[in-house]
């Protein structure tokens, strides 16, 4: 979701392209079957380990939980108090991440990643032109009953005031290491430039602020009077002037991230700006372009943002694995507007292994035609990417807001009917063949 790339002209689309290797075969076919409906703005489904139950999180703040098929009447958590009042119409900022504790089991730790009211701290100027606070918070479970957690366990553990309302990111998830990770949008509005920004680099290439990055931090202890520790490993420990607490930069919105199950690697939807889309794997230490580039080591003038030089300086960015032409700039051929990363398949279906499922809010603001995206990486470790055919359905697919992975592997999507998060018509789809 990226209102950057939709105020204005609100219909736009994509023309795919690949970054090499195999050439296109017969468009993958695929079936939704229906998971769970009535829910508002599914933004996340996250199932703990060992446990049968799904937990859903909804843009509008609650936690709520999938069983045997059903939802449960009473939410896990209802944190909407704590939520800025959000435009009907459109917003990406919410209740936007969650994250079980690799010891859940044992300890009912989990954590949430919304938008909060702003905090400024002293700061005037975030004060009078700052949006809100992002902010990532730990609970534990009530003690009493495994389906409710403790509203009074709160523990904010992280926060940062947000220059504008988009642009979030805010995935969370703990990696193969134990560590939390957490996706930074580079601040919202455009270009990466204006308030809350570095003009001269913007912040996907300012290392002094967490603005436009991928953080890692661990959770089990503190450092320096942090209420979270950071990790020794971490590749910028010690560098003067760099957030020590960053694990990779260059990042636009990471819009919905995961890690592979079986080959640890963390893959992220990064929504571009006007021209590209591009799905990037995030390694340590890495810089994956932003704003310096955009799609895959195409050059970027924020002044001039549909117009891309022909050079510039592209040392030490790690190129993203896919792009494709985001039609607010490249009309021809539209496939979508705002990418939505998705999860490596590792589930029954042998031919689907390996391959990484993903997707596209729409292919228009105005008319929901959302897209589902199947990459497969080839012998020369190029990847390629093709457009799923949906069997089972008739008409244009829902908006694309995120997917899921269950324990066996299986992965899901999460739509809307509508472009902001209002009432309860939303649907999840398991992907299946």
């Amino acid at each position: 979701m990226d209102i950057a790339k939709v105020s204005g002209a609100f219909s736009v689309a994509v023309l795919l392209a690949v970054t090499g290797g195999a050439a296109l075969a017969q468009a993958p076919k695929i079936k939704l079957e229906p998971l769970v409906t009535g829910i508002n703005t599914p933004l996340a489904m996250v199932q703990p380990a060992g446990d049968a139950r799904m937990f859903i999180i909804e843009q509008n703040g609650r936690i709520k939980i999938l069983e045997g098929g059903k939802l449960r009447a009473t939410p896990f958590l209802d944190i909407r108090s704590k939520i800025p009042a959000l435009h009907h119409d459109f917003d990406e900022r919410g209740l936007l991440g969650i994250a079980f504790h690799p010891n859940y089991k044992s300890n009912g730790k989990f954590y949430v990643a919304y938008s909060a009211h702003l905090d400024y701290g002293e700061d005037l100027g975030q004060m009078l032109w700052y949006s809100h606070s992002n902010v990532v918070e730990e609970y534990t479970v009530s003690k009493g009953d495994p389906n409710t957690a403790d509203p009074s366990s709160a523990r904010r553990i992280h926060s940062v005031a947000w220059p504008q309302f988009n642009h979030n990111g805010h995935w969370i998830a703990f990696g193969p290491d134990g560590k939390l990770y957490v996706s930074m949008g580079d601040g919202g509005y455009a270009n990466d430039w204006g308030i809350g920004h570095n003009v001269t680099t913007g912040n996907g290439q300012d290392m002094t602020t967490q603005l436009g990055k991928m953080l890692r931090i661990d959770v089990d202890a503190r450092t320096d009077g942090k209420p979270y520790g950071i990790p020794s490993d971490n590749p910028f420990v010690g560098k003067k002037d760099v957030q020590p607490e960053i694990w990779a930069s260059g990042l636009r919105n990471p819009w919905r991230c995961s890690f592979n199950t079986v080959g640890g690697e963390l893959f992220c939807g990064d929504v571009q700006q006007n021209s590209y889309e591009a799905i990037k794997i995030v390694g340590k230490g890495q810089n994956l372009g932003w704003r310096r580039v955009e799609g895959i080591m195409r050059c970027f003038d924020y002044q001039k943002p549909d117009d891309h030089p022909a050079n510039c300086d592209k040392a030490g960015i790690t190129p993203a694995i896919i792009e494709y032409n985001n039609c607010t700039a490249k009309p021809q051929g539209c496939k979508g507007i705002s990418i939505t990363g998705g999860y490596v398949y590792q589930g029954k279906e042998a031919a689907w292994k390996g391959k990484y499922i993903f997707g596209d809010w729409s292919k228009s603001f105005g008319e929901m035609d959302g897209q589902i995206f199947i990459d497969t990486k080839g012998k020369d470790g190029k990847w390629s990417m093709e457009v799923a055919e949906v069997t089972n359905m008739k008409g244009k697919l829902p908006y694309v807001l995120a997917f899921a992975q269950d324990s066996a592997g299986e992965v899901y999507v999460l739509t809307s009917i509508t472009t902001g998060p209002n009432g309860s018509l939303d649907t999840i789809y398991k992907i299946t063949q």
